[in-house]
């Protein structure tokens, strides 16, 4: 019964980072139809920083109550810098050109991001290890867990919620899923899909900033962490189906729930085990599993 409930904890904790990451990863997609590679490296460059601010604010002599402060700070500021900076400087030129001339094009944006944080930061790993025992342990049964694993799972939520009820719930989001389904007929009608382009991709940047500013301390923060984020949170966008919020939550799921299962039982293949998954829900739903293939939803 233990061995139970720990796979299924675990696989709940990585799953909630994951989720946050791929979230913006399928809003980016679902409002810009791209595929944004560079999605990893803006998840590095929001650990990097949250990391930096933490120090910072222990440097400053503030209480251990405000790392969280600091890390959503430093995830916003990433949105505030790179979001516009990216979408308007960059990406709003590729518009309309073939899919894998925008895949190439974020490809070579992952890359320079990779660099642009090797000069900023360096290639020694940062430890931001205060935050992670502010919420004490949890006990459930006979097992121990960490607080900030479970607060992680919280922040996951309701970031979903969010993202969810902002989309559906309010003119905003109506006029996002109007930009969604037709860019031309929205524009026809006086929306700035310009504006909410930028808006959508900015918001996307700060879902992949939170997620790393939030598992930094869960983690060494250092060279190549892009790499191995962006290839999980494209299994999940696959396996969920590309631009589904409903198909990010039940991807990052069944990708945690795999990952656990596989760590517990059979550590050999953990690193396979997602790949087997995907593949296996890739063979019966080609599209995902909340993805329709006439229509594109988010």
């Amino acid at each position: 019964m233990d061995l139970v409930l720990t796979i299924v904890i675990d696989g709940l904790i990585y799953a909630s980072w994951l989720f946050i990451v791929s979230l913006g990863l399928t809003l980016v997609f679902g409002v810009l139809k791209i595929l944004n590679i560079a999605h990893g490296s803006v998840y590095a460059i929001g650990a990097y920083a949250a990391a930096s601010l933490v120090a910072l604010f222990a440097s400053w002599g503030l209480a251990p109550w405000m790392s969280p402060v600091a890390m959503l700070l430093a995830a916003a500021g990433v949105a505030a810098i790179l979001g516009p900076l990216l979408e308007r400087g960059l990406l709003e030129r590729f518009y309309g050109r073939d899919e894998v001339l925008l895949l190439l094009v974020t490809y070579a944006l992952f890359l320079v991001l990779e660099d642009v944080t090797k000069l900023i930061w360096g290639v020694n790993p940062y430890y931001v290890s205060e935050p992670y025992s502010l919420f004490g342990n949890v006990a459930i049964g006979s097992l121990s867990f960490v607080g900030f694993d479970f607060a992680l799972i919280v922040l996951a939520v309701v970031c979903g919620v969010l993202v969810w009820f902002c989309l559906n719930r309010t003119v905003a989001g109506k006029i996002v899923l109007a930009v969604i389904h037709n860019p031309e007929m929205s524009a026809s009608m006086g929306v700035n899909v310009k504006w909410v382009n930028c808006a959508a991709f900015t918001i996307g940047v700060f879902l992949a900033a939170l997620g790393g500013a939030f598992t930094a301390p869960m983690i060494s923060v250092q060279p190549g962490l892009s790499v191995s984020v962006i290839i999980v949170s494209f299994a999940v966008v696959i396996i969920g189906g590309l631009g589904s919020i409903e198909g990010a939550a039940i991807g990052a799921l069944i990708v945690g729930i795999a990952r656990a299962l596989s760590v517990h039982i059979l550590p050999e293949v953990e690193l396979f085990s997602i790949y087997v998954v995907m593949t296996a829900v890739l063979v019966f739903r080609p599209e995902g599993l909340f993805q329709s293939v006439k229509a594109r939803q988010i």
